[in-house]
């Protein structure tokens, strides 16, 4: 069965946070605000993923409530997300992610490759079925006035 799950995440930019963006540190002046690492892109694969195996959500299996999930990688949270995946659906293959990335800066640009890598190893795909793409506000909104990061996320798999 072809199932598609679509997964949206939005956080405040600090000056206090690093940025991480599909388990890479990006160079940056500020990060997104959070309860784990913050990782807007990985938070938004979780919910594409959970969405498509019709398992709930993030915030069902991750509550910002639980200490235990403070300033934890995201990438881990991927990894537990898969798990359960795995235990109702053990065949079940990923086809591929695609993702889109908003920001008014840094450029997502030059750290893709690398994303894409550490987003494929983690999910056990090739980089090839993993595309991210990144956008600016153009200056309109909380992202393009350098407020807000947010990513949004399809998953198409193979149940």
């Amino acid at each position: 069965m072809f199932r598609v799950g679509l997964g949206r995440d939005l956080h405040r930019l600090s000056e206090s946070r690093a940025l991480i963006l599909g388990g890479e540190l990006i160079p940056s002046q500020k990060g997104a605000e959070g309860h784990s690492d913050a990782d807007v892109l990985v938070h938004a694969i979780i919910d594409a993923l959970l969405g498509a195996a019709a398992l709930g959500d993030i915030g069902e299996f991750f509550p910002d409530t639980d200490p235990s999930f403070k300033d934890v990688s995201s990438m881990i949270l991927l990894e537990k997300v898969l798990r359960k995946m795995r235990e109702k659906f053990p065949d079940f293959k990923i086809l591929n992610i695609d993702c889109v990335i908003s920001l008014e800066r840094p450029a997502v640009s030059p750290y893709k490759k690398n994303i894409r890598r550490n987003l494929a190893a983690v999910l056990g795909i090739s980089p090839e079925q993993v595309h991210v793409k990144g956008k600016t506000g153009e200056g309109i909104g909380d992202v393009g006035e350098g407020r807000a990061i947010e990513a949004l996320a399809v998953a198409a798999l193979d149940i």
